[in-house]
């Protein structure tokens, strides 16, 4: 919800995991969100971020590290 100034007002704002699609609710306390950093060609940080949420479904089946391979495989295509 927002209000008329157009900021958002709502106390919980549910993520979605990025690997599954699922929607990490407030009790999934073993979710986690990860920023990485884009780096130019000498590798020093551009100041860029990408964002993945992982639930924790993923995981707690081990397939994290994969999922987070391929996702960001996916985003550097």
């Amino acid at each position: 919800m927002q209000n008329e100034e157009g900021q958002h007002m709502d106390l919980y704002i549910p993520r979605k995991c990025s690997a599954t699609n699922r929607l990490i609710t407030s009790k999934d306390h073993a979710s986690v969100q990860i920023n990485i950093g884009h780096l130019d060609e000498s590798g020093v940080y551009t100041g860029q971020l990408s964002t993945f949420a992982l639930c924790g479904f993923v995981r707690a089946q081990g397939d994290a590290d994969s999922a987070l391979d391929r996702l960001w495989n996916k985003k550097k295509a």
